[in-house]
């Protein structure tokens, strides 16, 4: 059944808010997609929030980024709605959504994995062509939602992952979320980007990356969403 119909991309972070909790509504718990956007929902509603409070330097360059990063998330459900390929990086966590042998938690992790590892960079991007920025003007706020995402990194491993009684006979879903780095994400989508930015105007060379970028974040994702035993 489809979760949603698609509609126009949101353009205020309260607007994207609305999308994902309309989505939240429509999607049983126990979706991949669902427990992912619990977790996206929550961080987003933080950003919202810090937006009016004088934490970000240029609180509109924060909203547009975070508006184009939600974005591609958006487009990415919309686009497995309506029967087409979402990016690879998508793939797998729509592709294992209902899978009993996958955990919340690694729902979760691969759904960060793909917006941050290949969403993250296309919108600062995007952020930067339509404001006429240069990267360095982002990098403050950047590493200020870096600290918002850290808090939710704490926040799914408290919420998502199994207590200590049944870590002790879950070794390999311990090992799985261990290897996997919130900030060296962040820091390898920083890196892209500003590859990114230095290909502008060599379009068949930035596509031609953009698209190995796509693929690898995908197989990192696809080794996240690894079924495993239960207990």
């Amino acid at each position: 059944m489809p979760i949603h119909a698609p509609r126009l991309a949101p353009r205020t972070v309260k607007s994207v808010v609305a999308r994902m909790r309309a989505l939240g509504a429509a999607l049983t718990p126990g979706d991949g997609v669902a427990v992912f956007n619990r977790v996206y929902l929550s961080v987003t509603e933080e950003v919202g929030r810090r937006l009016t409070t004088g934490y970000f330097q240029d609180p509109a360059a924060t909203e547009e980024l975070d508006v184009r990063f939600a974005g591609r998330y958006l487009e990415a459900v919309d686009a497995a709605v309506a029967g087409r390929r979402p990016p690879a990086c998508w793939r797998p966590l729509f592709q294992l959504r209902r899978h009993p042998g996958v955990r919340p938690v690694q729902f979760a992790l691969a759904g960060i994995n793909a917006h941050i590892g290949h969403d993250l960079a296309l919108a600062l991007l995007d952020t930067c062509r339509a404001r006429a920025l240069e990267p360095t003007a982002l990098e403050g706020d950047f590493d200020r939602i870096g600290t918002v995402l850290t808090g939710l990194e704490e926040r799914i491993r408290e919420d998502l992952m199994p207590g200590p009684d049944v870590l002790d006979v879950a070794d390999p879903l311990t090992h799985l979320v261990g290897s996997w780095s919130l900030d060296a994400a962040r820091d390898a989508a920083w890196a892209t980007f500003r590859t990114l930015w230095g290909l502008r105007g060599l379009p068949e060379l930035t596509e031609e990356f953009v698209a190995r970028v796509d693929a690898s974040v995908g197989l990192v994702g696809r080794f996240l969403l690894t079924p495993l035993p239960s207990g």
